[in-house]
């Protein structure tokens, strides 16, 4: 693999352009928060239970579909409220 090509390419599969940047931290970020938060809250729930796999992805689905539009609009307010409580470099 060229160098060119490791600055187009992830995992074989082409990037984005950096314009979709704003849309792919949050995507990430409340699709590994949800998966981390609703499986402790599962496992809490049930315990490790036969269930546990179905119940758990019921609950990062619906949790999932909740976070991330709230997080695209909370981003604005959450950069506001960083930049007013840390100083400048």
């Amino acid at each position: 693999m060229n160098a060119s090509n490791t600055s187009t390419h992830f995992l074989g599969i082409p990037k984005l352009p950096v314009r979709y940047g704003s849309l792919v931290m949050p995507l990430l970020l409340s699709v590994l928060m949800t998966c981390i938060v609703s499986l402790i809250s599962t496992l809490k729930s049930i315990g490790m239970s036969p269930q546990l796999t179905s119940q758990w992805l019921g609950a990062w689905g619906i949790s999932w579909l909740i976070a991330f539009p709230v997080l695209l609009l909370l981003l604005p307010v959450v950069r506001k409220a960083t930049s007013a409580l840390v100083r400048a470099a």
